[in-house]
């Protein structure tokens, strides 16, 4: 008996057959290269010439703020209402660097020995810019701001509001205004250098809430003098305002540091509020004006009879005001 097979199998392969594509596609294709091309090479050529890069650049100006964030200060542990105003502040000085596309150093103020005795925050100061001009060695300027100040123009730009005229609103001798009654009459002092510290008077004297430093050699040596162990020592307890009077004492008596130091009108960076300088209370020099949008206001001394926090809320309340939108009253 034989066996069949109920189906055949064919192994033999069809033979191959040429590809066709599609003529239309083909040609579509070729009439629209050329017009692809042009539009690679002028993507690539506005992409080389403009400033984007997939590195983040160095700012050119570096904002610096200085915090107790270990939970207090020499004196006192900090209270809710002061981790308020903190953050309050950091958040505004760090919306107005990524807008200007400013660099933000935020420093901790921790507990140092050679600080422990006495308020460490005034004279860490120069340790804090020092460090900062490390971290950022290509940077121009430092601008330092003490956590009670807030920025109520966030619109302006320190370029468009003090370096590109400079010449017009600095003075770089005190014969204007001269609270501390400083001997204005030194000789081998040029007046024509280049202003490499930007600072302010108040109605006491010189005014370290707000002020801004050039990164120069000449900084660095101030730096370095400012803080010098041996003169800390003997005039720390002396010293009424700490580094601020330390800085008065040298620009008093060295001519090179006379020379780069240039005075701002107070409410150009560092308004105060009605309560600071009461005994100048109608002296509208010092003080905060809304109506003519002062860039800067600094509760300073409100830890001293006046409440911070009511004030750093006032005057938050007060820059969302002056900069709403139109639209926003409708969500």
């Amino acid at each position: 008996m034989t066996s069949s097979t109920p189906y055949e199998y064919s192994y033999e392969l069809d033979e191959k057959k040429p590809l066709n594509l599609d003529s239309n596609y083909v040609s579509s294709f070729s009439k629209y290269k050329r017009y692809v091309l042009w539009l690679f090479s002028i993507l690539f050529i506005l992409f080389w010439l403009s400033d984007f890069s997939l590195v983040a650049a160095e700012p050119k100006v570096v904002i610096i703020v200085a915090v107790n964030s270990g939970g207090g200060g020499v004196l006192k542990w900090k209270s809710e209402q002061e981790w308020a105003i903190e953050r309050i502040s950091i958040e505004n000085k760090r919306a107005y660097a990524k807008r200007h596309g400013y660099g933000l150093f935020i420093k901790d103020q921790a507990l140092s020995k050679r600080y422990s005795h006495e308020y460490r925050e005034g004279w860490q100061k120069v340790d804090i810019m020092k460090q900062t001009m490390r971290e950022f060695p290509n940077a121009e300027w430092f601008w330092w701001l003490d956590v009670e100040t807030l920025i109520m123009e966030p619109q302006l730009s320190l370029e468009e509001h003090i370096f590109d005229r400079l010449d017009e609103i600095a003075n770089k001798t005190l014969e204007a205004f001269n609270p501390l009654h400083i001997a204005t009459d030194v000789a081998y002092v040029d007046y024509s250098q280049p202003s490499d510290m930007l600072i302010t008077q108040d109605c006491g004297g010189f005014n370290l809430g707000s002020f801004l430093m050039r990164n120069t050699e000449w900084t660095e040596l101030l730096l370095d003098i400012w803080w010098d162990p041996v003169g800390y020592e003997q005039k720390h307890m002396v010293w009424e305002h700490r580094e601020q009077d330390a800085l008065e004492a040298l620009y008093a008596n060295e001519p090179w540091i006379r020379e780069k130091i240039a005075f701002l009108p107070l409410r150009q960076i560092n308004a105060f509020p009605p309560g600071a300088c009461a005994d100048f209370k109608i002296d509208l020099r010092y003080f905060y004006n809304e109506k003519e949008h002062d860039f800067v206001v600094n509760m300073a001394g409100c830890n001293f009879g006046r409440d911070c926090w009511g004030e750093m809320r006032q005057y938050t309340q007060l820059m969302q005001t002056l900069h709403r939108r139109w639209y926003s009253m409708f969500f």
